[in-house]
């Protein structure tokens, strides 16, 4: 089930054209990107899961097929990209038009949220990571792949993109990408730097809203 909204800012405009060809022209790039992902993503019967971000659901799919006894979510800011992931998903996936920075759920909701390659358009990262903590359970945790501009190619592209794209708000290191995970309340964070190919340095971040261990 999809539930949308029509507002649209510079991000749903690029996506709504980039839609339906979308996992054809980044094929590598999603496929490759999707797995460093699913390494860090481990799920138990009837957890809940929301991919922020979740474009055309190829993450959402690939984890309803490894985790079929999971209940999964996406959310989305463009509603062209949610149509292609409704007509790949089953219809237990529910699927959202709305923002990281207003999530429209309820608090402690979700075990799991994942976000992959979404996270360099976000313009106020505090608040959209504040409010993935407020739906997570107590000791729910978060999975972030994007970007990763330690890699000189992907900050000049960084910043090529800040001028000439609309939708872009910009990359971060990996200690900026702590600072911003343990300023927003989480804790036990790990952050692995990659690359995918020679032009995408990539990382993937880790974190948990508190700590399981008890004091």
């Amino acid at each position: 089930m999809v539930m949308k909204n029509d507002d649209e800012n510079p991000v749903q405009k690029e996506y709504a054209q980039l839609a339906r060809g979308y996992d054809d022209k980044w094929r590598f790039y999603v496929e490759t990107t999707l797995q460093e992902t699913l390494k860090r993503v481990e799920l138990h019967p009837g957890e809940y899961l929301l991919d922020i971000g979740c474009g055309t659901g190829a993450l959402l799919a690939a984890v309803e097929q490894r985790y079929p006894e999971t209940v999964l979510a996406g959310i989305d800011p463009t509603s062209e990209m949610l149509d292609v992931a409704g007509e790949r998903l089953s219809n237990r996936v529910q699927l959202q038009q709305g923002w990281a920075s207003t999530l429209p759920f309820a608090d402690d909701t979700f075990d799991l949220i994942v976000s992959c390659n979404m996270f360099h358009y976000i313009r106020e990262p505090m608040v959209a990571l504040k409010e993935m903590k407020r739906i997570l359970k107590p000791t729910g945790r978060v999975v972030i792949t994007d970007w990763c501009s330690d890699y000189i190619i992907c900050k000049i592209y960084d910043r090529f993109l800040r001028v000439f794209n609309q939708a872009h708000s910009r990359t971060y290191k990996k200690s900026e990408c702590y600072q911003l995970l343990i300023s927003s309340g989480f804790d036990e964070i790990k952050i692995d730097r990659y690359k995918i190919n020679w032009f995408w340095g990539m990382m993937t971040a880790t974190a948990c809203k508190k700590s399981s261990v008890p004091l």
